[in-house]
């Protein structure tokens, strides 16, 4: 089991052993020495549910990447293809194929699409003369991957652009599937809330919203599968209480701000795949006394962020400007624990002494790290660029006109951008934003960074629209902004899953509800935190569990959209 996943009112620890049950057994129906050949985008979500150790105790042997041309060599009897339903990877699999049965003795192959099966795949692969080769050709359901605690993400990292650009409602089945999957596992959930669309583009114009591209159709496509597979989900009782989907559409201005909170400057500059982030070697090299800088580490410094590290789950949600003092006040925790070494005088206090000694040498390196990731961060904050660009962002979202010309070159970006919705051009109709600000108290002008009393601290002064949606559904609900949520793009709705009887949930006195909140197209670390800081409100009321298509900022969510260059 994975500590970090169960810390909350909901045991994510059940769905990673219910994903990792189905991988087993189709491990096991591949009897014999097994290699498998990865997708390589799939290795990083695939490590989050089963490490090499699970593998090797059903016969993998070896693992590759897939790639054209020859397989490594390897004495295995089974050779299973785990990738993504993609023609262009169904080639690269045929010349892997075709190459092995010149090389012989004869293998067995297999084929794991994840998370779903595709007729067009495996047409193509009749077409290249090697779909009689496999033995198996079977999916795997790995819809929503449990990344901490209270977070789960697809990694569908096309999701927003295929729903906005590409009018492909995949996307939507798959979070529809996962939605259901995690019903059959935690309960019904009784309420389902949402906010948005997904807008259809006819010969490259955005044209009206058509029910069927509506974000409603993820609820509808659950209450249609829950009534076609009727079942153990029925006869347990519901963790939830309510789900929200929530529209990346909705609130566009959000992942275009630069995160403040400590997570969320780690991902913009870094970038965090998959919970690990890459950094520069040279600031977590031991210092040696006269050795002038040689020998210095020349590969990246990786290293795993969740919950399960105690520090990082303390400060990750943290504004930077906080995340200093909490440091400061560590070293000297640890300094004066291992002081106390001094003051074992008994054969019992020394093994007392001893025996905390892991936690503490654990603790001490937690804070080097996490100390060196600081230093690095805090060298691109107080950069003049840096300032420059936040002021810029700033002033925006706090209601002051600003100005910016971009080069041809992004020409087609940014038709890409107004398709989607992100650019409008400027029109003589009332600039709407200005009542949303207001409304919603999306600008707070006195932030309190080191104990913040509300969300905008996450981006110094900015409340994520989308946070704010969900704090005030929950208290004092939607109707209190129903003119806001007219202006906001998109319809707004509510459907109701009724529950047999003797499972209606009857809450204790001061007990919170339970919100699971679905974000469609991407979901930035400082909503999360904002999220988290108010489930943590004693007042609140409210606990979330965060669910997403892809974990972005606003780097890679316009990388997703950009135009590729000939």
């Amino acid at each position: 089991m994975a500590a970090h996943l169960s810390y909350g009112r909901v045991n994510l620890n059940v769905l990673r052993e219910a994903v990792r049950r189905e991988l087993r057994e189709f491990l096991d129906k591949c009897a014999g020495s097994k290699a498998i050949v990865w997708d390589e985008y799939l290795t990083g979500p695939f490590g989050l549910i089963a490490q090499y150790s699970l593998l090797k105790e059903h016969e993998v042997e070896k693992m590759f990447t897939l790639k054209g041309s020859r397989l490594p060599a390897a004495d295995v009897k089974n050779i299973i293809f785990v990738v993504r339903p993609r023609l262009e990877l169904m080639d690269i699999i045929a010349e892997n194929v075709l190459s092995e049965d010149r090389r012989g003795p004869a293998r067995d192959f297999h084929i794991l699409f994840v998370p779903r099966r595709s007729l067009l795949c495996e047409q193509r692969l009749k077409d290249l003369g090697v779909l009689g080769s496999f033995i198996h050709r079977e999916e795997y359901s790995l819809d929503l991957i449990p990344f901490d605690g209270d977070l789960l993400s697809m990694e569908s990292e096309g999701a927003f652009k295929e729903c906005y650009l590409e009018s492909d409602q995949t996307s939507l089945y798959h979070a529809a599937k996962g939605l259901m999957t995690l019903q059959a596992l935690y309960g019904t959930i009784p309420q389902i809330f949402g906010k948005g669309e997904c807008a259809r583009v006819r010969n490259g114009r955005r044209v009206p919203p058509d029910p069927m591209f509506c974000f409603q159709q993820v609820a509808n496509m659950m209450i249609r599968m829950k009534r076609e597979f009727t079942g153990s989900q029925n006869s347990i009782f519901p963790v939830f209480d309510n789900l929200l989907l929530l529209d990346r559409n909705v609130d566009l201005l959000t992942p275009l701000a630069t995160q403040l909170t400590y997570e969320g400057l780690i991902d913009e500059i870094y970038g965090i795949q998959n919970s690990y982030v890459k950094l520069p070697p040279e600031k977590f090299a031991p210092k040696k006394q006269g050795d002038g800088g040689k020998d210095l580490p020349t590969e990246a410094k990786k290293l795993q962020l969740n919950s399960a590290e105690e520090l990082y789950a303390e400060i990750r949600d943290k504004n930077f400007n906080a995340v200093g003092s909490v440091l400061s006040k560590k070293a000297k925790v640890i300094s004066a624990a291992f002081e106390e070494r001094h003051n074992a005088k008994t054969v019992g206090e020394i093994k007392q002494f001893v025996s905390q000694l892991p936690h503490m040498q654990a603790a001490r390196g937690s804070l080097a790290n996490h100390t060196s990731i600081a230093e690095l961060i805090k060298d691109v904050t107080t950069s003049e660029d840096f300032f420059d660009k936040l002021t810029v962002e700033q002033e925006f979202m706090s209601g002051i006109d600003t100005d910016k010309t971009y080069g041809y070159e992004h020409i087609l970006t940014l038709y890409n951008l107004e398709k989607a919705g992100l650019l409008k051009p400027q029109t003589g109709g009332r600039n709407t934003y200005p009542t949303v600000r207001k409304t919603l108290r999306l600008w707070m002008d006195d932030v309190n960074e080191q104990n913040p009393t509300d969300i905008s601290y996450v981006y110094s002064g900015y409340a994520p629209l989308s946070v704010r949606l969900a704090q005030l559904l929950s208290r004092p609900g939607w109707r209190s902004i129903e003119e806001v949520l007219r202006i906001l793009p998109g319809p707004h709705f509510e459907e109701r899953q009724p529950l047999p009887t003797g499972l209606q949930k009857k809450r204790q006195p001061g007990e919170n509800r339970v919100t699971l909140i679905f974000f469609l197209g991407g979901v930035t670390f400082a909503e999360i935190a904002a999220l988290r800081f108010l489930s943590q409100l004693e007042d609140g009321g409210t606990e979330y569990v965060i669910a997403t298509t892809k974990l972005i900022n606003g780097a890679s969510w316009i990388e997703s959209l950009m135009e590729k260059p000939f």
